[in-house]
C-alpha cells in the first residue's frame, strides 16, 4: 500500500522559497505509470493543482504558479520535493502531495488522486 507524507516548515517569510518535500513508501516514483503531484487549498477555497511530476522525471506545471515553482525528485530517497519562490500570504495554504494518473490538471477534484498525504499547513507571515 503506498503512504506519501509530507514535510517542511509551516511557516515561511514573504518573498522567501517555501520547499516542502514528500517521501513515498511502497511505490517507486520512477517506475509505473503515476505522476505524483503537490495541490494546495486555502480555506474557502477550491483544491488548487501546483504541479505534476512524471515516472520519467518530466515535470508538468499550473500555468499560473509555473514562473515560482519547481519539482525535483531524489530516487534513492523516493522523495519529490516542491519550491515555491517569492511567496506571498496568498500562498498560505494546506499542500499536499498525492498520487495521481495525468501531468495536468484544470478542475481539480479530490478524486483525481487515489493516495493522498495527510497534508501540511504552510502560513506565510513576517
Amino acid at each position: 500500500q503506498v503512504q506519501l507524507q509530507e514535510s517542511g516548515p509551516g511557516l515561511v517569510k514573504p518573498t522567501q522559497r517555501l520547499s516542502l518535500t514528500c517521501t513515498v513508501s511502497g511505490e517507486s516514483i520512477s517506475t509505473n505509470d503515476h505522476y505524483w503531484t503537490w495541490i494546495r487549498q486555502s480555506p474557502g477555497k477550491d483544491l488548487e493543482w501546483i504541479g505534476s511530476l512524471a515516472p520519467s522525471g518530466t515535470t508538468f506545471y499550473n500555468p499560473s504558479l509555473k514562473s515560482r515553482t519547481s519539482i525535483s525528485r531524489d530516487t534513492s530517497e523516493n522523495q519529490f520535493t516542491l519550491q515555491l519562490g517569492s511567496v506571498t500570504p496568498e500562498d498560505s495554504a494546506v499542500y499536499y502531495c498525492a498520487r495521481g494518473f495525468r501531468g495536468v490538471y484544470v478542475n481539480t477534484r479530490r478524486s483525481d488522486f487515489d493516495s493522498w498525504g495527510q497534508g501540511t499547513q504552510v502560513t506565510v507571515s513576517s
